[in-house]
């Protein structure tokens, strides 16, 4: 192999030509530049290992990205380690090790392997998984969690806060102790920083979502829903939702296959339910019908509400919210949400049901009086009597008829 004697200039280098063999560019001490015949140049140092005394060559990086002075001030570096007894060589081997188990313990990586654990409805679970790919990992995702801090965690916070999104900043911050507990239990850190911060954000204003609870009111929604004359698979959902009122994301998300139109009853599994818990909703006798004629329209595909780009996935999370804007009915005034609302409220204050038939209903976590949860059929004959009255009650609302007063007792 040729080889040159005298120290390098960067100027030497520039205007050294390959051969066709590999040709070392001597600087002195070891150092030298390999010039390929392919015109690659690399930065080696041949020195011999401590204690052993075997020649070794480390790599300094390649010609340009690392010049002359740069790849002198390596081998200084690499020379100071040997005369204190260290093999340059392994210590590298040492960090790259360490760099990698730094990179498998870090925040995002964690957070991420924390999220595939979690066995949330599909649309929360993406909305904290955006929450954080959006709002945290940028600023923090590769720091490993054992070494981050408690003002780390605060100054990721308060960014979010500063926009003026104070409640997403408290759900942010939550979810990053999540991940920090999640990190202790596999012993990849030892505390929790997030748990430093308690009252160091502003507090939230409590914000309820809007619904309509007086009756008059009501009738008039139901009669404009009466009206709708946008697609017939929204006005079906929009018709539905206050004879059934569970979750928005549950009523988008049925499938035919949990409706059994001969016994009445929609049987929603609990991996689509928030408790994780099956839920039994009783259909009365205006839902059967509903359902009976969207059957025709839908009931040859997997959901009851296909969306309107695919029949193979749900109506869009804003269908019903936009459907209601259409109508007039603002955010302040109602939502799909607030159907749930209008039922907990007129059912016990109109037709004075019992709250634990109503809460077993709105698949809240009811419990008996040992303190067990109740299971899917609690009540069930009652709830069927409950969910046909409350169907009649809204009939009676959007006719403007035979309303029931106030706190007349019913079941």
């Amino acid at each position: 192999m040729p080889v040159t004697v005298t120290p390098l200039s960067d100027t030497a280098i520039r205007k050294a030509r390959p051969g066709p063999e590999p040709i070392k560019l001597r600087d002195g001490g070891g150092l030298y530049l390999l010039l390929k015949p392919d015109g690659a140049r690399w930065w080696r140092w041949d020195y011999r290992r401590p204690v052993t005394g075997k020649r070794n060559t480390l790599s300094l990086g390649t010609y340009p990205d690392v010049s002359l002075a740069t790849a002198r001030q390596r081998q200084a570096e690499a020379r100071k380690l040997l005369a204190s007894g260290i093999d340059p060589g392994e210590a590298r081997k040492a960090n790259k090790a360490a760099g990698i188990e730094r990179a498998a313990n870090s925040f995002e990586v964690v957070a991420r392997e924390w999220l595939g654990k979690r066995d949330w409805v599909p649309g929360y679970l993406d909305k904290v998984a955006a929450w954080l790919a959006n709002d945290v990992f940028p600023y923090i995702g590769g720091r490993p969690v054992a070494e981050l801090t408690a003002p780390e965690f605060l100054r990721v916070a308060r960014r979010i806060e500063e926009r003026g999104a104070i409640e997403s900043a408290h759900r942010i911050l939550q979810n990053c102790g999540q991940v920090m507990r999640y990190a202790i239990a596999t012993g990849r850190a030892e505390r929790n920083p997030v748990t430093d911060l308690r009252g160091a954000l502003a507090s939230p204003t409590e914000r309820h979502l809007a619904a309509i609870t007086e009756p008059t009111a009501l009738g008039g929604l139901l009669r404009a829903i009466d009206g709708y004359n946008g697609d017939p698979t929204t006005r079906a959902a929009l018709k539905l939702a206050p004879l059934v009122f569970v979750r928005p994301g549950e009523l988008r998300h049925a499938e035919w296959s949990e409706i059994d139109l001969g016994k009445a009853e929609w049987n929603i599994p609990a991996e689509k339910m928030k408790m994780r818990q099956p839920h039994l909703v009783p259909l009365c006798d205006q839902a059967v019908a509903i359902l009976g004629e969207l059957h025709a329209l839908t009931g040859r595909g997997q959901y009851v509400f296909p969306g309107g780009r695919s029949p193979r996935r749900p109506m869009s999370n804003n269908a019903l919210t936009a459907a209601l804007r259409r109508m007039g009915y603002d955010g302040n005034t109602m939502t799909a949400h607030g159907f749930r609302a209008s039922a907990r409220t007129l059912l016990d204050e109109g037709l004075g049901f019992r709250p634990d038939y109503i809460e077993h209903q709105l698949a809240h976590a009811v419990r008996d009086p040992n303190g067990r949860a109740y299971n899917r059929t609690a009540h069930l004959p009652e709830r069927r009597k409950m969910m046909q009255a409350w169907a009649d009650y809204l009939d009676a609302l959007r006719d403007n008829t035979n309303v029931l007063p106030f706190k007349a007792r019913a079941g």
